[in-house]
C-alpha cells in the first residue's frame, strides 16, 4: 500500500552516497535552496530504499556504486515498488552504458558529479515537474550512437497524432497510468498505443525513446 503525501511546497528529497563528504556538500547545497528540503541521507542502496519508504520524498537523489544495492538497483525497486517518487541519479561515470542502465532502471535525470549545481537544481525541479533531464554534456553522444544504430524514422506519416502525443508523454518520464489519467484514456488502451509506437519507430525501451525524441526534437537536453 502507497502511503499518501504529505502536501508541501517544498520539494521532499532524500540524498544516498557512500562518500559522507559527498553527501554532505549535497545536502548543504540543497538546502540552501528555498523551495527544497532534505528528509533524509543514506550512505547505501538498503538504507536509501528504507528512507523511501519511510518518507516518501518526491526525488530521491542516487550515487550508483554504492554498498549493499547500488543506485541503479534501488531505482529499480523504487519504480517498481513506490512509482511516484523520482529517482534521479548523481555520478562520475560519463559512460552511456550507465545513462541507458539508469533509463532502463526507471531513473528520471542522470547528472555528472562535475556539474554546477545550478544544473542539479534545475535536474530536480525538472524531474519533480514529471519531466526528465540529461546532462548536456551527454546529450550529444546519445543522439549520435542512436543514429548508428537506427533509422531516422520521421513522425509524420508513421505516427497518428495521439501515437506522437504519447511518445512525446513517455520520452518526458510519464508512466502509462499517468498518461491515462492525464489523457482520459483507458490504461489498455494506452498499452496498446505503446506498443504500436515502438514497432513502427523499431525501438526497444524508453532510453531509445528518450534518444530518438532528442533527435526529434521533442525533448530538449
Amino acid at each position: 500500500m502507497i502511503p499518501l503525501r504529505v502536501s508541501s511546497k517544498r520539494i521532499r528529497l532524500i540524498v544516498a552516497d557512500d562518500h559522507a563528504l559527498v553527501r554532505e556538500g549535497l545536502v548543504a547545497l540543497l538546502e540552501d535552496e528555498t523551495d527544497m528540503e532534505v528528509v533524509g541521507q543514506a550512505e547505501n542502496g538498503d538504507e536509501a530504499l528504507r528512507l523511501a519508504r519511510k518518507h516518501y520524498p518526491d526525488v530521491a537523489l542516487l550515487d550508483i556504486t554504492m554498498p549493499k544495492g547500488s543506485g541503479l538497483d534501488v531505482a529499480a525497486q523504487i519504480s517498481r515498488e513506490l512509482p511516484t517518487i523520482k529517482t534521479l541519479i548523481v555520478t562520475m561515470h560519463e559512460e552511456e552504458a550507465f545513462f541507458f542502465a539508469a533509463l532502463r532502471a526507471g531513473a528520471a535525470a542522470y547528472v555528472l558529479k562535475g556539474a554546477d549545481s545550478e544544473e542539479l537544481f534545475s535536474a530536480i525541479r525538472a524531474v519533480h515537474q514529471r519531466g526528465v533531464y540529461l546532462s548536456p554534456k551527454l546529450a550529444g553522444s546519445i543522439v549520435r550512437d542512436y543514429l548508428e544504430h537506427h533509422p531516422d524514422i520521421p513522425l509524420e506519416g508513421v505516427l497518428t497524432p495521439r501515437e506522437q502525443e504519447i511518445l512525446a508523454l513517455i520520452a518526458h518520464g510519464l508512466s502509462n497510468a499517468t498518461i491515462s489519467k492525464r489523457l482520459g484514456l483507458s490504461l489498455n488502451t494506452v498499452k496498446t498505443h505503446r506498443k504500436r509506437i515502438y514497432q513502427k519507430l523499431h525501438l526497444n525501451d524508453r532510453a531509445q525513446v528518450v534518444a530518438y525524441a532528442i533527435r526529434r526534437g521533442i525533448l530538449h537536453p
